[in-house]
């Protein structure tokens, strides 16, 4: 539940792998990475926490820090990316030029200069910086639900409960947002987008900013 019900958990993943064209399997990997690093954040805090005596209150007030900070790194690369996928989309509009040939037969094509002479090195540089933003900003985020169930079984001085919730929560948050990413994406395949193609890094930056609003906002 924690997971369905923050969608930032799932759909940036969803929007960058169709703006950047990634195969499901370079997604899966990224959300994996991402999800590790989500899971992890929070195992460390608690770890950390526990160790020295911190209280519940004490923990949550600090991931309630870290959220806001991933929440406003959502936000500003949300609209950087937003900014920039609309100036890339207007420099993409597709525009039609008539060839006269020898024998007076006229024929036009439409197409588009940007995307046909973009270098193939920018290309290159924005597949792997992603990845890496995505990973810093979910490293930030926090698990909110696990601190609380990592603190009781620890309380109680059994070890063995602590790896085990731990355990159950990272591979049921990795499951559910591959799930989640997966049906989105499928759902997404089955429309008829081709239209509005040159506005897919418009529309992830989009996503990615309201993502962000929705995390500021305590949605």
């Amino acid at each position: 539940m924690h997971t369905l019900l923050g969608p930032d958990h799932y759909l940036p993943f969803v929007a960058m792998s169709r703006a950047q064209r990634w195969p499901l399997r370079r997604t899966i990997r990224v959300a994996l990475v991402c999800g590790l690093g989500h899971v992890l954040g929070s195992v460390v805090l608690g770890c950390v926490g526990i160790a020295v005596g911190m209280g519940v209150f004490r923990l949550e007030k600090i991931e309630a820090f870290r959220g806001d900070i991933a929440g406003w790194l959502l936000i500003a690369s949300g609209l950087i990316y937003l900014v920039w996928g609309v100036r890339h989309a207007i420099r993409c509009r597709p525009h039609t030029h008539a060839h006269v040939h020898i024998d007076g037969t006229i024929h036009s094509h439409e197409h588009s200069h940007v995307t046909e002479h973009v270098h193939i090195h920018s290309k290159e540089e924005s597949k792997s910086r992603s990845p890496l933003l995505l990973f810093a900003i979910f490293i930030l985020g926090p698990c909110e639900p696990l601190i609380p169930l990592l603190m009781y079984p620890a309380a109680k001085g059994h070890l063995f409960d602590v790896v085990l919730v731990t355990s159950i929560f990272a591979v049921g948050t990795l499951v559910t947002m591959l799930v989640a990413i997966v049906v989105c994406l499928r759902v997404v395949s089955l429309a008829r987008l081709d239209r509005f193609e040159r506005f897919g890094h418009a529309i992830a930056g989009a996503v990615v900013l309201a993502c962000g609003v929705a995390v500021q906002a305590g949605l």
